[in-house]
């Protein structure tokens, strides 16, 4: 008799973020078969993409195909698709519209999370978030817009309201983002001639009481004083209640501004609550300690879509633990393909790291603080080591090193759709109406 071939676990990995993408590297040597879908084609270094809003960075240096990424990884397939339906019963995913479906042995599940706007999603076209590379081409459309429609303003009210930048939520990103505009903002500053780039009015508004809450006390304040040297507005304990194409609104209190940035909170993929599993107020799935779902040991959630605890505290959303929930899952994986015991998910906190503008960051290490220039350098040292791939780490260097002694940047394309949120002018509107410029027919 001739022996049938036995066939190998198939395992699907949904997600080529950190976690996805490191669980199929680390099962790069083992028996099984590696199916990774994807929604994009590539993996994106998500802690530097404020910086390709901004124009500081070009969205090629903070991204990688996945296939190159695996392209020497003979047991695994990559596919481009987006996953609409999960049956953990059958053990299949649909994908894409077309409903095609792939069978698995074994699911981890890592498709991340979007922003949240508490229940007022309406306000997303107004107030766009940053979680992609299309998020951030939008954010760079607003942003570079604002000056070239301050440029062409016919009242003083107008331009100010262009030139005012509201940033909603205090945690990293909002963060990041309040303080690199005043950096840019003056590297434009011999670009324009009837406005005053360094004027720009950056209002960062955090509904709690606190910025950068995950980081100590003294670092917070470090923080809140680099920002008020920046000329950055910090408000705390001021939560918006409503937002339109011309305002946002802290209370009854209404601040005009054409240009508004989402970084208040998270909602992770509505995928995870197709599991039949208790999820939190955002969506995360409640998982075992070894990142399985409760009563289906063969799916992992992993990353920002997993509500896990190590040592009796929250595991927190950041790039290094959906690394480290990546290859638990993946070890644990293996380990019961042996018929070894699974291992608990232990966070291990490398250290929290934030800028806030050139020569300002906070850096925590337990208790080891620091701040100022060395945490600066660290902070660009720690990004360009995570970077994914050779080519990017050279890129990103020579931008930076570009912008620190040319105070330029250059990445400063406008592209998709010409109307622009908040504008009032249209094509039609007669040159008479706009103040006088030279050369203006």
């Amino acid at each position: 008799m001739v022996p049938v071939p036995q066939r190998r676990p198939h395992v699907v990995i949904v997600g080529g973020g950190f976690g996805g993408l490191r669980a199929a590297r680390l099962l790069k040597d083992a028996d099984v078969d590696v199916t990774l879908v994807d929604r994009t084609n590539h993996h994106l270094f998500q802690p530097l993409l404020y910086q390709v809003a901004t124009a500081v960075l070009a969205p090629s240096d903070i991204t990688i195909p996945i296939r190159y990424v695996l392209r020497r990884q003979r047991n695994a397939t990559v596919l481009m698709g987006d996953v609409r339906r999960i049956d953990p019963d059958a053990r299949t995913i649909t994908v894409d519209d077309a409903g095609w479906t792939l069978s698995y042995d074994y699911l981890i599940l890592a498709a991340g999370a979007r922003h949240s706007y508490f229940g007022k999603d309406q306000w997303e076209e107004v107030a766009p978030g940053l979680k992609s590379i299309a998020d951030a081409y939008e954010l760079r459309r607003r942003f570079l817009t604002a000056f070239e429609e301050a440029e062409k303003a016919a009242t003083q009210e107008e331009k100010q309201a262009w030139l005012t930048f509201v940033i909603v939520g205090g945690g990293p990103t909002g963060v990041e983002l309040a303080g690199i505009i005043p950096d840019t903002a003056e590297a434009f500053r011999k670009d324009f001639r009837r406005i005053d780039t360094c004027k720009v009015r950056v209002v960062l508004l955090e509904g709690g009481p606190k910025v950068l809450a995950a980081f100590p006390e003294k670092l917070q304040q470090e923080a809140l004083r680099d920002l008020e040297e920046l000329r950055v507005q910090v408000r705390l304990d001021s939560i918006v209640t409503r937002v339109e194409r011309d305002a946002v609104y802290v209370g009854e209190e209404r601040i005009p501004t054409r240009t508004i940035f989402w970084a208040a909170g998270n909602a992770a993929s509505r995928l995870g609550a197709q599991l039949g599993a208790p999820v939190d107020r955002a969506g995360r799935v409640l998982v075992e300690p070894d990142l399985s779902v409760p009563g289906r040991p063969e799916v992992f959630v992993v990353g920002d879509m997993a509500a896990v605890t190590s040592e009796g505290k929250p595991v927190p959303g950041v790039a290094p633990a959906a690394n480290q929930m990546g290859e638990r899952a993946a070890r644990n994986l293996l380990a019961t393909l042996r018929g070894q015991p699974r291992q608990p998910f232990t966070y291990r906190n490398k250290g929290d790291l934030a800028t806030i503008g050139r020569h300002r960051a906070i850096a925590s290490f337990g208790k080891l603080q620091l701040e100022g220039y060395l945490a600066w350098f660290l902070w660009l040292f720690v990004h360009i080591l995570y970077l994914v791939g050779f080519r990017n780490r050279v890129s990103v260097l020579v931008q930076w090193t570009y912008a620190y002694f040319t105070y330029q940047r250059g990445v400063r394309l406008i592209s998709g759709a010409m109307t622009t949120v908040g504008s009032t002018a249209t094509p039609s509107e007669p040159p008479s109406t706009r103040p006088p410029v030279p050369g203006w027919k």
